[in-house]
């Protein structure tokens, strides 16, 4: 049996059990379990690549460090903003190639694009993978970027990086001079080199700590996907600009916010007097850049506390960034208004924010099932009070574009 014949039969098998059942005769055991669990890891991290027959993968470590296939595209979209004329789109490096999957979506809008990667099995993979995605024209070099230098020959309209997070052990790095490079060591000869610079750095770092490591920060990108913070993007370029902050979730019908950073880390929110009739929980991009508060207040809506970051509003916000929900009743947590909430209740979804008690405790405690359509929010007032929310999701039109209010 061919390794070929071998991974056909087993894609959807489970890898762990196969890797303890005897292998055929002729079959390569560690490449084959590699690629069938890349295919499977694949599906659904990179849906369009898992279509293409005979493209190879890499080990597990470089499958879940790449990015996704929505995260890889925002980043392409972000780049032909910022270099919108083909003219000025004539070269970029990838200093950092790994698997290749933002390299794959940025170099086709260059003329020329080169892939600059320290392991020479991962340029192999890549080497292999690049015609069959279409980018015949990349050239892969076998080289550490921050040591050997080899991209110090030549100009490039874009740099881009994205810098390992794992120490020499393989323990897991988030500030920028731990990771593989160290960017804040780079960043004049990046600079020298390219006019623009885009880095992925880890959605853990603390945004103003980045700032104050790394200089001619333009832009930051905080990238959500369904809702989970994923990536940190920051753009570097050599003409000072006012410092942007886009807020984004991808995969979702959110509204992607930008705002001027100096505006949002100061704004005031004003606090919760009387309850409205919506209720909004900011996305995961928003508390990661901290201008949650800048944003509610551009929408005129109330907080409830300073640690809860939820707010309210009389009238429907349907820009907002994050759910929304319609409020139905609310009270405290007293038997009378425990038991005017939650009379014929069976079942709910319940959050806790800002409140002591975690929601399998919650849950417990009222007795409640979890699912349907109904959300409970456990939270905290502005005046120290223990609130209960009950309210149902607002819903969007088949175009994206309208709330339906349940």
């Amino acid at each position: 049996m061919t390794n070929e014949e071998y991974i056909a039969a087993h894609l959807d098998d489970d890898v762990s059990r196969l890797a303890l059942a005897p292998m055929p005769e002729g079959v390569d055991a560690r490449w084959c379990l590699q690629q069938i669990e890349g295919r499977q890891l694949a599906k659904r991290k990179l849906p369009l690549w898992a279509q293409i027959e005979g493209l190879f993968y890499p080990p597990r470590l470089s499958m879940e460090q790449c990015s996704s296939q929505a995260t890889a595209l925002y980043k392409r979209q972000l780049v032909e903003r910022l270099l919108p004329a083909a003219a000025e789109r004539v070269s970029m490096a990838d200093l950092t190639g790994g698997f290749g999957v933002d390299f794959s979506y940025l170099a086709p809008l260059f003329t020329h694009s080169y892939y600059f990667e320290q392991q020479p099995d991962l340029c192999r993979i890549v080497s292999h993978n690049f015609p069959l995605l279409g980018i015949p024209h990349a050239e892969v070099i076998n080289a550490d970027s921050a040591s050997d230098g080899a991209w110090l020959f030549r100009r490039y309209s874009l740099l881009f990086l994205d810098p390992a997070r794992r120490d020499g052990v393989g323990r897991k790095t988030v500030a920028i001079e731990h990771c593989v490079p160290d960017v804040s060591a780079m960043q004049s000869d990046l600079l020298a080199y390219s006019s623009l610079v885009l880095l992925k750095l880890s959605p853990m770092l603390d945004i103003h700590m980045a700032l104050r490591r790394l200089n001619h920060v333009n832009e930051v990108h905080v990238v959500s996907v369904r809702g989970e913070c994923r990536e940190l993007l920051l753009v570097l370029s050599a003409v000072d600009s006012p410092l942007h902050i886009f807020c984004v979730n991808l995969d979702t019908d959110d509204i992607p916010v930008s705002c001027l950073a100096h505006k949002a880390w100061t704004t005031q929110p004003k606090y919760l007097d009387e309850m409205g009739a919506f209720l909004y929980e900011p996305n995961a991009s928003l508390l990661k850049a901290g201008v949650q508060d800048a944003v509610a207040a551009r929408c005129g809506l109330l907080k409830l506390h300073p640690s809860s970051n939820l707010f309210t509003s009389t009238q429907l916000c349907p820009t907002f960034p994050g759910r929304i929900f319609r409020i139905i009743e609310w009270g405290g947590f007293g038997k009378s208004d425990i038991h005017r909430l939650l009379s014929g209740v069976q079942q709910a979804n319940i959050t806790v924010r800002n409140f002591p008690a975690s929601v399998a405790e919650l849950r417990k405690r009222l007795k409640l099932r979890e699912g349907g359509d109904l959300y409970l929010f456990a939270t905290t007032a502005v005046d120290g009070s223990h609130l209960l929310i009950k309210c149902r999701k607002v819903a969007k039109n088949s175009d994206n574009t309208t709330l339906i209010v349940n």
